[in-house]
């Protein structure tokens, strides 16, 4: 009987990978404008508070809220204007009682002003200030700190930067960050059959799709992608190409080889390359049934199908997972979207699937359509916007169903 028709559960079995592993613990430091995407290695704290000075954040003039209490449009108030705060520079002047000066988004709060009163609340009428409105003690004002105080963390060690926190260390004046390494993946492709995307099929022959999927989505996660070429369906070969890729390489992933077939080999190759070897062969979910997680000598190793979309939502669930891990990633949620099913979908009791789906606006909610398609047909997964999740414990959804959508 094949290993792998003992079928273990997608999330048991990602984590008795995931269990055994550690972060790599290699890092670099490197220019904050180049770091989109990449993982912080330590802890960020501000330098300063943030803002260093009290700001407004419109353009009005500085007052002291209590000479504009009882302010209003039928019973104005009247203050002496005494100036302009310049832009970039500390305020030449201070507010007293009964005064008020110009200033504009941003400016420094002068002595004096403890809130700024909106443009459109006032008219000027030569150098006194028409007030319309009253305004509280610290309206339209940013304080000193309120966004960071100065010794704050503000970065946790294992964040991946976005646009938000790469913003944010520029505004400390934090030029170089210390980030984790990328994780280097090997892939090898494997068969017979297999040959390079730039060559030319003959009947029988198809091109190599899953090393630049692969290649791509772990480029998209923090990884390295070094490609090992396409092996022919011999051990010795498979191997000797995944040993070298072991030897060089943080992440091995093989691509087909992974099914109960006499040809294939994947499991017996890594059960060769050091202990314990395969963890997984067999996961009960569709598309990907055949995926192998192994790990030899402490690093990771996958065998995935070669059916191009069994290998790509397979690289989603479980390859992903473990480059975050490598790279000591805090978890953070993937991005989903809550739509509504179109039409019905059948399961298996106790398998977990995974279909494509379009998106497309359907009044409060999005309409999510299927995209129907065998394993092997690259489009059917290129043309979803996301991939929908039919639970173990149910035997299908039903049309109308509100379902989350994870966006890929």
């Amino acid at each position: 009987m094949p290993e792998f028709l003992t079928l273990l559960p997608p999330d048991i079995a990602r984590e008795k990978l995931l269990s055994a592993l550690t972060p790599l613990n290699l890092s670099a430091v490197i220019e904050t404008e180049s770091a989109l995407g990449r993982v912080t290695a330590e802890d960020v704290f501000a330098p300063h508070p943030l803002p260093a000075f009290p700001r407004t954040t419109v353009d009005g003039f500085a007052l002291r809220a209590r000479d504009t209490y009882g302010a209003s449009e039928s019973l104005p108030g009247y203050l002496k204007l005494i100036g302009e705060v310049p832009m970039g520079d500390t305020p030449g002047l201070e507010i007293a009682p009964g005064q008020c000066a110009i200033i504009h988004t941003g400016g420094m709060l002068p002595p004096g002003a403890d809130s700024v009163l909106m443009l459109e609340y006032t008219q000027t009428i030569g150098d006194e200030v028409e007030i319309l409105k009253s305004v509280a003690d610290g309206e339209n004002i940013i304080q000193v700190g309120e966004d960071v105080a100065e010794g704050q963390l503000v970065i946790p060690r294992g964040t991946r930067l976005r646009p938000a926190e790469i913003g944010g260390l520029m505004a400390l004046g934090i030029t170089e960050i210390r980030v984790a390494n990328k994780v280097r993946v090997g892939i090898i492709s494997s068969g017979d059959e297999v040959i390079p995307a730039g060559g030319t099929p003959r009947p029988g022959q198809v091109r190599d799709i899953n090393a630049h999927t692969l290649g791509t989505l772990m480029s998209q996660f923090g990884g390295e992608p070094l490609q090992y070429g396409i092996i022919p369906d011999k051990f010795d070969a498979l191997q000797t190409a995944a040993a070298r890729a072991l030897a060089e390489c943080d992440l091995v992933l093989i691509t087909a080889g992974s099914s109960a077939s006499t040809r294939d080999m994947t499991a017996d190759v890594i059960n060769t390359l050091g202990k314990p070897g395969v963890l997984v062969h067999g996961i009960n979910t569709r598309p990907g049934k055949p995926t192998i997680l192994g790990l030899c000598d402490g690093k990771p190793i996958i065998g995935l199908p070669g059916n191009p979309v069994s290998a790509l939502v397979n690289g989603y669930m479980m390859v992903v997972p473990v480059v975050e891990k490598l790279l000591g990633q805090l978890p953070r949620p993937r991005a989903t979207l809550r739509a509504r099913l179109t039409v019905n979908l059948s399961s298996q009791a106790g398998r977990e699937d995974w279909w494509p789906v379009r998106l497309r606006p359907d009044g409060d909610l999005f309409a999510a359509d299927p995209v129907f398609g065998k394993s092997n047909l690259i489009f059917s997964l290129a043309a979803g916007d996301g991939l929908l999740k039919i639970p173990p414990d149910a035997t299908g959804l039903s049309a109308g169903t509100v379902v989350e959508v994870l966006l890929i």
